[in-house]
């Protein structure tokens, strides 16, 4: 399942994280990829743990976790912190897919690698290419978003980012470890989650409001791993 989350950050939390990584020294991208990853990745990254590294990536946790379409979708139980990349002179990252355990640097627990996060920083008209392609079952999908839109996606997919062959690509990207590990139970949660409220606005609590919804918390019993 991939969705696009809009307004995770607001214009004024856009402008403050660009004004700060104006200012900053970026890094090799490949120091935070594999021998496999490393041999298609051609990017930038903020240094992970560096002090603008946590504030920015505790802005973006907070703002993901407080928006109802990437908790109802997700079903966070752990989310690594934030990186912070950029593109730009041609820089790209080929077709990989994500490791399926990260460690988090904060208290060094293995976590499970179950959806991938992109909140874009940079307004498309900034920058030319850089889409973010996602592979399925139905082919490739393309996502160039607006600054402080997320994609969420499958960490099991195939994808890549595209030559930014003008401007300057900058994101925030993140790996959660979901309470349902398998992306089509999550899709059916989030499927049945978002027509319950949709029947709830309409209708308001009636009986099968109150039992579609009680279906809804025995399945997350039933698959959620706590």
């Amino acid at each position: 399942m991939m969705l696009h989350i809009p307004g995770v950050l607001t214009p004024e939390q856009v402008k403050y994280f660009r004004q700060k990584l104006a200012q900053t020294d970026w890094i090799d991208g490949r120091a935070s990829v594999g021998q496999q990853g490393a041999q298609v990745k051609r990017n930038r990254q903020l240094a992970e743990g560096s002090p603008l590294a946590k504030e920015l990536g505790d802005i973006v946790a907070r703002a993901l976790t407080a928006h109802p379409l990437f908790f109802a979708s997700v079903l966070p139980l752990r989310i690594l912190p934030p990186y912070f990349n950029s593109y730009a002179g041609g820089e790209q990252y080929g077709l990989h897919i994500d490791g399926a355990v990260r460690t988090d640097s904060r208290t060094l627990q293995n976590m499970r690698a179950d959806v991938s996060t992109t909140v874009f920083l940079s307004a498309p008209e900034e920058y030319e290419g850089g889409e973010l392609v996602v592979m399925d079952s139905y082919g490739a999908h393309e996502v160039k978003l607006p600054a402080g839109d997320a994609i969420v996606y499958p960490s099991s997919s195939v994808h890549r980012v595209m030559p930014v062959t003008g401007g300057e690509r900058i994101a925030s990207f993140l790996w959660s470890q979901s309470m349902v590990r398998d992306d089509w139970k999550r899709g059916m949660l989030f499927e049945l989650d978002q027509n319950i409220q949709k029947l709830r606005a309409q209708h308001g609590d009636g009986d099968a409001v109150v039992g579609l919804t009680g279906h809804y918390h025995n399945l997350l019993r039933m698959w959620a791993e706590l």
